[in-house]
């Protein structure tokens, strides 16, 4: 073969090669017991005697850790709210929807709804907060609007999913049973 012929087959293979490769994103998929990356909507420009992001995210994670803990662990809902707040970015999803969990928990359902949406603004596709805020509906006894959840939680992450199960669990209790999660 030809130096010529090598070099175009050689050429043809890397952009097949190239062509085929998979395109590799970041994407945070982690269950909401672990902290999500912290959002940025601030534009500052940062000074080189800042935070670095590294060190920024490990005090977030943290902190969202512990707030999950107090959730989970005591049921110390108030308690929550004030760490989550405390982190300074209750624009994630995540944080907005444990926030809007804890005042539900705490039988605020106007502030939980602000939060559940809020949460739902930041990022659509949320399912956890689908989750949640589909039980806020059943126990307003809103069944239709539960039902449109579990529909978007179906379509989020298919029927096998944690949060579809425990949301068409409630939707099959009888009404007026009381609080489901």
């Amino acid at each position: 073969m030809s130096k010529f012929a090598i070099r175009l087959l050689t050429l043809a293979m890397f952009s097949i090669a190239l062509v085929a490769a998979p395109v590799v994103t970041k994407v945070y998929a982690a269950p909401d017991n672990e902290a999500p990356p912290p959002s940025s909507t601030k534009s500052k420009k940062k000074k080189s005697s800042e935070v670095s992001p590294s060190v920024e995210y490990a005090a977030f994670a943290k902190g969202y850790r512990a707030a999950y803990a107090s959730i989970y662990d005591r049921e110390d809902y108030a308690g929550a709210i004030e760490q989550l707040k405390a982190l300074g970015h209750d624009d994630s999803a995540a944080v907005a929807n444990l926030i809007g969990y804890s005042y539900r928990k705490l039988g605020d359902y106007k502030v939980s709804q602000i939060w559940y949406e809020r949460a739902l603004k930041a990022d659509p596709n949320h399912v956890k907060t689908w989750q949640y805020y589909g039980l806020w509906q059943v126990e307003q006894g809103n069944r239709d609007q539960a039902q449109y959840h579990l529909n978007r939680i179906a379509a989020l992450a298919g029927t096998n999913s944690e949060e579809y199960r425990s949301l068409a669990a409630a939707l099959e209790k009888p009404p007026g049973t009381g609080l489901v999660y």
